[in-house]
């Protein structure tokens, strides 16, 4: 009877264990394999009993805090050190005290295991930076996909993803994603992860020699208003009612402002990164309407920017996007496109956001299009270089060229056109030792014309011979433009025009 008993109270204390434990839960972007963000605070949060004491245990570190009346708690640990040796991570709760002498002894725990510590970025946007590595129709023939992920084995990258869904109001946590994995051709390959993001975290890892993770979130075909958070909108006065969207009670549309930020970001937000890479614009640029909507783009890349940087409470982190490529969007009859020369619009728009919005930068992309029939360029090695050039240059502080020649003044005389550029790193230069392409030129009637440019010394010249007293030099103004102009590092110069928009 005795033993009877003793093991009727063992089995309830197991019972009561399981049930404990059942109510820990931590968000689901902490996991199995993944890497923590090194040299900065990392948040660690979830949910368990309410009022129940929480204790985080990592790296050395032992942190505790109390759940509040909903069950919810956060943990910050302090600043951590790189390292390549799997770590694990304990999360202890102890119940709050109540009647039950037995539960007041009960301790809660889970423990996750080869956790890295190193770099986090996030990469968002939509279809090409959704777009993963293998082969494809129209791939360069110098690039092999299929060779290049069959070496994508990186046992100290790791990768996570987050899949389409959309919600109404913010939510607490995901509900639809793959988790932290180390990458490889399977799990790459598997989960359909990002090139353009693979490309980038490979480079930054082997130049650093530091643990990367990365987190997709993307959603083909989209726009940049689902994306951006209510706190976004509320900074930008012109976009301040886009923060009070309501979707009522009909089905949720992906076309609708916050709908994917609710569901793919919002419950992400606060987990320790060093910054952010965005590759979206083409849906903005095709969905506008006849008031020419998309002439706001630079005022949502602020929201989305400036939201996204609130809610993470990280400051100013890095923030690092991609030029929309060259494509015939108004050769191809697409609604609302009405000129060939709104593609090169948008590019400058691109461009003012990089320079007025602090610790951003651009990639160009106007050399990686071997299709212009084709929206999605194949080449997104080049893209995920480019955006590590940005990283290693702005955010790492290394010594390598991130960017090719910015226009910075033109002065008028004698005929001509002479231009002066920022970023002439290694000098300007033609890349394919012919005559500079796609350059035009205009007098007061304001008619451009085709125009001869050469590069003299630090400068470009730039004349026809039908205009006798320039005033205006477009570069790259159209939709097609595939220019030759570049620096002495290999990168492309940004499309520009000396000459104001028309209001």
């Amino acid at each position: 009877m005795i033993l009877h008993r003793l093991a009727v109270a063992l089995i309830l204390s197991v019972l009561t264990v399981n049930s404990a434990r059942a109510d820990l839960k931590l968000a689901a972007i902490f996991g199995h394999n993944m890497v923590l963000q090194q040299q900065m605070p990392v948040p660690v949060w979830g949910w368990c009993e309410p009022n129940a004491t929480v204790t985080v245990d990592f790296a050395g570190q032992k942190k505790s805090t109390r759940a509040d009346a909903s069950g919810k708690w956060l943990v910050k640990l302090g600043k951590l050190t790189a390292s390549s040796e799997p770590q694990s991570l304990t999360v202890t709760w102890n119940s709050p005290a109540n009647s039950d002498a037995r539960a007041k002894s009960i301790v809660s725990f889970m423990t996750l295991t080869n956790i890295l510590v190193g770099e986090v970025w996030l990469a968002s946007g939509q279809s090409n930076m959704e777009k993963p590595l293998g082969n494809q129709p129209g791939q360069k023939p110098t690039f092999n996909a299929e060779a290049e992920l069959a070496a994508a084995n990186y046992a100290n990258i790791r990768i996570f993803k987050v899949n389409k869904t959309l919600a109404a109001t913010p939510e607490q946590d995901l509900t639809k994603y793959n988790g932290w994995q180390a990458c490889s051709s399977n799990t790459l390959n598997t989960i359909s992860f990002s090139a353009a993001a693979y490309f980038f975290g490979r480079e930054i890892h082997t130049n650093l020699n530091v643990p990367v993770g990365l987190v997709e979130s993307s959603w083909g075909g989209t726009r940049i208003e689902p994306w951006t958070a209510p706190e976004g909108f509320k900074q930008i006065a012109s976009l301040a009612k886009l923060a009070q969207s309501a979707t009522g009670t009909n089905k949720i549309s992906n076309t609708e402002p916050m709908v994917i930020y609710n569901a793919m970001i919002a419950p992400i937000a606060g987990f320790s990164m060093r910054g952010a890479l965005w590759y979206q614009g083409e849906s903005n640029l095709m969905g506008t309407n006849a008031d020419n909507d998309y002439q706001n783009y630079g005022s949502k890349m602020a929201a989305l920017i400036g939201g996204w940087r609130q809610i993470w409470g990280e400051g100013s982190f890095p923030f690092y996007f991609v030029q929309i490529a060259p494509f015939k969007y108004y050769g191809s009859k697409i609604p609302h496109v009405n000129s060939p020369e709104m593609l090169p619009e948008f590019w400058t728009i691109q461009s003012q956001a990089a320079r007025r919005i602090k610790n951003t930068g651009l990639v160009v992309t106007t050399d990686l299009v071997n299709n212009l029939d084709d929206i999605h360029p194949r080449d997104k090695a080049s893209v995920g270089h480019r955006l590590a050039l940005l990283a290693l240059n702005k955010t790492y502080s290394r010594e390598v060229v991130s960017s090719g020649p910015v226009f910075r003044k033109a002065k008028f005389r004698d005929g001509k056109a002479i231009l002066t550029f920022d970023h002439a790193d290694g000098g300007l230069a033609s890349k394919d030792s012919q005559p500079l392409t796609w350059f035009t030129i205009a007098g007061t009637d304001g008619k451009f014309v085709q125009a001869e440019a050469q590069i003299i010394g630090d400068t470009v010249e730039v004349s026809a011979a039908e205009v006798k007293a320039p005033k205006a030099v477009r570069f790259a103004w159209a939709e097609t433009a595939q220019p030759n102009f570049y620096n002495g590092a290999g990168l492309p110069a940004e499309p520009f025009r000396t000459d104001a928009p028309a209001k």
